[in-house]
């Protein structure tokens, strides 16, 4: 690689850019996790950790990815041969619907074209034919990272109400907590799946499962095995500020100060920012006369937006010029759409100017590569920022 001046952009949707003070407070040096400056830090940063996903229960911390957090959520909450639905609204949540196979789940996937998220009408439909409540479990990823698609969560708890069903509600948050308005107890979750390296600008390493009544009911008479995800051993030791695992401290010094920062700004700030940051996205992609993948505006993505390449063009190619001349990274298709989307990510720590600097290398990027675009659309995303 030649040697580069200035500061890379990593504009993928996820890990983000890490804030210096995370940065620093991950630098602390580590103590002892048995010691009273652990419990303390702990006990602290516990309930403002669950204001951020909306809940007055308990979050379970694991030393994991978002895909460990996956696990825990279905291994506490379900028993072998259990029937399970899942929506397959991308990769991530065809990667769900895998694990829950390999676990021994009788899983029902609900089919989708990646362009749209989890439909409340196909799940009453589900619904309706399950008289006798066979289905334990309904598996949704809210903010499905490879297409940026948004589900509506709220709609598919009050399918699932107005049905009279008992099944579970399983949301997975991983791109979309501290990033999209998110109420885990509102809406009637009951398990909330969420990593730590998006929307909390922390590096990869901690995975989260905020837990509500039903599924810690549940969990009494689940009998699929676990050791390590086991809910309750953490739970006990959480109630004392310990862990019954070697926790990843340092990362757990950087939680500490991103819900600092979280709270701040204030959430609502936070999701409006957000907001702001995918409408200038959009407003681009718009004018450089080019489709945003999601095809309901009732489910555009706060968190980043997945921009479709007319079929002549390798979304790839834009990528790798992008990088070589502009030291940006840009996220790629996956799965099925391998070679026809890049993903712009905007979320965690991210300003106007910031936002506008990737806006623009993407626009040069594309003229590069011999996409046709013309420039009004920089200017469409800068009127947007100029005026929110």
């Amino acid at each position: 690689m030649p040697s580069r001046t200035g500061r890379h952009f990593l504009q993928i949707p996820g890990p983000t850019n890490i804030p210096d003070r995370v940065q620093r407070a991950i630098a602390a040096p580590t103590i002892d996790h048995r010691g009273p400056e652990f419990a303390e830090l702990t006990l602290r940063l516990l309930p403002r950790l669950e204001a951020v996903f909306g809940t007055s229960g308990p979050v379970v911390i694991y030393p994991a990815s978002g895909t460990g957090a996956w696990e825990a959520a279905l291994v506490n909450t379900l028993s072998q041969g259990d029937r399970v639905l899942c929506f397959e609204t991308g990769h991530f949540a065809t990667l769900w619907h895998r694990m829950a196979l390999s676990l021994g789940l009788d899983v029902d996937l609900v089919p989708g074209d990646w362009r749209h998220g989890a439909d409340p009408e196909a799940l009453r439909l589900r619904l309706a034919a399950d008289p006798r409540h066979t289905i334990k479990a309904v598996c949704v990823v809210h903010n499905e990272t490879s297409t940026g698609v948004t589900s509506r969560v709220q709609e598919l708890r009050r399918a699932l109400d107005e049905a009279g069903h008992p099944a579970l509600l399983l949301v997975d948050t991983v791109s979309s907590l501290a990033c999209i308005d998110y109420r885990h107890d509102e809406w009637g979750v009951d398990v909330t799946v969420a990593g730590s390296q998006k929307g909390l600008m922390l590096p990869p390493g901690l995975g989260f499962n905020a837990i509500g009544e039903r599924a810690l009911a549940a969990a009494r008479t689940a009998r699929l095995p676990k050791s390590f995800w086991d809910w309750q051993p953490v739970l006990d030791a959480n109630e004392h500020g310990f862990f019954p695992h070697t926790p990843a401290t340092n990362l757990l010094y950087g939680l500490d100060e991103a819900l600092h920062m979280l709270r701040e700004e204030g959430l609502p700030e936070v999701f409006a920012r957000h907001a702001r940051h995918a409408a200038a996205t959009r407003t681009a992609v718009e004018g450089w006369g080019l489709e945003v993948l999601c095809l309901d505006a009732r489910e555009y993505s706060g968190s980043l937006t997945a921009v479709l390449l007319p079929e002549a063009h390798d979304a790839d190619k834009v990528r790798e010029v992008i990088l070589d001349r502009f030291d940006m990274s840009l996220g790629a298709g996956l799965g099925r759409l391998a070679g026809r989307v890049f993903r712009i990510g905007h979320l965690g720590h991210l300003n106007d100017l910031t936002l506008a600097g990737a806006l623009a290398g993407v626009q040069m990027g594309l003229q590069l590569a011999g996409v046709p675009v013309p420039p009004a659309g920089l200017d469409a995303a800068l009127d947007v920022l100029r005026t929110g």
